[in-house]
């Protein structure tokens, strides 16, 4: 397998062709994976705002004031708009705002971005990375990944996750399967598209780099069942459970 930036994409803006401009870089192949961020999605689509968009409601002064007196500085009760705004659901709001999004992924600040944005104050997320992703995969003829970085519970640092999908299944579902003693494996199903979005982020990089695209190519999926289940339904999701729990006691 190999992994490897595509250079010279230009700043991308609303309306801009991210195929087009990707296949002017680099000659694609049916079997590679085109790993493209979610802010260079976001972006050709039009979703960026401006702070003064929001009028903020009585909620959002209230965790702007909260989570500014934790932090030691003050918040703009705007941007909590914002996230109320884009998500679904907010599990918890204090200390920080963990978001369900339309789509199901569950992140904080609703996956609002704030940096590398000439133009405007945020970011939002695509509003549907899967529909994003089938349209690049029409377009490209290759794999598509629609990536994000989010940070894990349980662990320091951010890592790449996949928002969106297209010409492959989102996991190898391995159940059925055996191992080296003969033992059935009966739950393992492996997140292959955040594995895929993971390697991809290790060649884009964050900050200033200005790669937000990366390929993978040499990369087969394998003779396995494929799944499309990702994101976890809200029932059958303990820790999203355990969060509504504890947040009705706070």
């Amino acid at each position: 397998m190999h992994v490897f930036a595509v250079e010279g994409l230009p700043e991308i803006r609303a309306g801009d062709d991210i195929a087009a401009l990707v296949a002017d870089q680099v000659d694609l192949r049916p079997d590679d994976v085109v790993c493209v961020a979610s802010t260079i999605v976001s972006k050709a689509e039009g979703r960026q705002a401006d702070l003064d968009d929001y009028e903020a409601g009585e909620r959002a002064h209230s965790i702007a004031e909260r989570v500014g007196e934790l932090a030691g500085e003050e918040k703009d009760p705007r941007f909590a708009q914002a996230v109320i705004d884009a998500s679904e659901e907010l599990l918890i709001d204090f200390p920080i705002m963990l978001a369900v999004t339309p789509f199901g992924h569950i992140t904080v600040n609703a996956g609002i971005d704030r940096s590398n944005l000439p133009d405007a104050d945020l970011l939002l997320l695509p509003e549907s990375p899967g529909a994003s992703a089938q349209a690049l995969h029409g377009q490209l003829g290759s794999r598509v990944v629609v990536t994000d970085t989010s940070g894990r519970p349980f662990r320091y640092g951010q890592r790449g996750v996949a928002l969106g999908w297209a010409g492959l299944p989102a996991a190898r579902d391995w159940r059925g399967e055996h191992d080296r003693e003969g033992k059935e494996l009966t739950a393992t199903v492996q997140a292959v598209v955040d594995e895929l979005a993971a390697a991809a982020n290790l060649v884009t990089g964050e900050g200033d780099g200005g790669t937000p695209v990366a390929v993978v190519r040499d990369w087969e999926f394998g003779a396995h069942e494929g799944s499309e289940d990702l994101f976890r339904e809200k029932e059958d999701d303990i820790v999203r459970r355990a969060l509504a729990a504890w947040e009705g006691k706070t």
